[in-house]
């Protein structure tokens, strides 16, 4: 791989209040991955990895609160945020992912790594403490890293996006930032349109999708990958570990966070009752606390003032969100 890092051409479409960092640029084979590196160079880092629909910005509070005290990397896989959106489904896989943060976390020369991880970000990010010695501490936030073949949910919904179905909701109607993001938050009036507008940006027309509709794809597909993973657990056994968890979630849900706290009984458990899937959007100081662990965790900056949604824009949410629930509930039954 070329590596050649140097700033990002920021877009227009990118409020510079709510993302005022620098963000900057690895060369992979496969295309520029953008990436934030924040805070003091010396200091202890703290990798953010993040999953699906999302990128950078979703994490935008955690480096404002972590990096004085912090380096803070949090990169956009390939086909998100700011970097380069490949159309290529093998160049957007699980392991495809994990693979480009390898490298750019070598490049980088990172080491006593704090890694968090969320959502997909748990099997693309994971590897880094499974595979070597880079890793010194690991926080999870509502993902996983097992086989979700055997759940039969998953299943359903596995053979609903594969099909005509999902392919039209996900790259032609932009369904997972525009409708499945908002559905699962614990509180969605906090998703003001401008914020929401940041999350819809990066994936404008049908050939920037490929990211979103190639890991949904994964979600049931990549089994083995999950698998040999999983596999590998007991790599975590003596990893300082700790688990925030958004107990709103609809997607990853309490038996979910019953598989890693019986996996790893040595970790240390955050549940944030009013939170859904995106706890750093949600609540970025409860998180952001953990991170620091309990030495740095009172010397935080107080957080932004949040605005929220008017109640009348809420029923609209809701209602599409309700839509589209309807259209794959009608096609599990058709097709299961």
């Amino acid at each position: 791989m070329q590596r050649m890092p140097r700033d990002v051409t920021v877009p227009d479409w990118v409020d510079r209040a709510l993302y005022p960092f620098t963000p900057r640029t690895f060369e992979t084979s496969a295309g520029r991955m953008a990436y934030l590196d924040e805070g003091p160079r010396d200091a202890a880092p703290i990798l953010v990895v993040h999953g699906t629909p999302t990128w950078s910005f979703e994490h935008r509070e955690l480096v404002r609160l972590l990096s004085p005290h912090h380096r803070v990397i949090v990169p956009d896989h390939l086909g998100f945020g700011l970097s380069d959106k490949p159309e290529d489904a093998s160049l957007l896989t699980p392991a495809a992912h994990a693979a480009r943060l390898r490298a750019l976390v070598e490049h980088l020369d990172l080491r006593d790594v704090t890694l968090v991880v969320h959502d997909f970000g748990g099997p693309i990010g994971l590897p880094l403490a499974l595979e070597g010695s880079r890793v010194a501490r690991v926080v999870i936030m509502n993902s996983w890293m097992w086989s979700l073949a055997d759940d039969p949910s998953v299943a359903r919904i596995d053979r609903v996006i594969r099909g005509p179905l999902g392919r039209f909701l996900y790259v032609t109607l932009n369904v997972s930032p525009k409708t499945l993001l908002p559905s699962v938050l614990g509180d969605r009036s906090l998703l003001t349109a401008p914020l929401h507008a940041h999350y819809l940006a990066p994936f404008a027309d049908r050939r920037a999708r490929a990211s979103l509709y190639a890991l949904a794809c994964a979600l049931g597909g990549a089994g083995a990958y999950y698998e040999s993973l999983w596999a590998r657990r007991g790599a975590l056994a003596e990893t300082p570990l700790a688990i925030v968890w958004g107990m709103k979630d609809p997607a990853f849900q309490a038996s979910h966070l019953a598989v890693w706290t019986e996996a790893f009984p040595h970790a240390e458990v955050t549940r944030l009752a009013e939170v859904g899937h995106f706890p750093a959007e949600e609540d970025p100081l409860a998180v952001a606390r953990v991170i620091a662990g309990p030495a740095l965790a009172g010397r935080l900056a107080t957080p932004r003032t949040r605005a929220r949604i008017t109640p009348s824009a809420t029923p609209r949410l809701l209602l599409a969100a309700a839509a589209i629930g309807l259209a794959l509930a009608t096609a599990w039954a058709l097709w299961s």
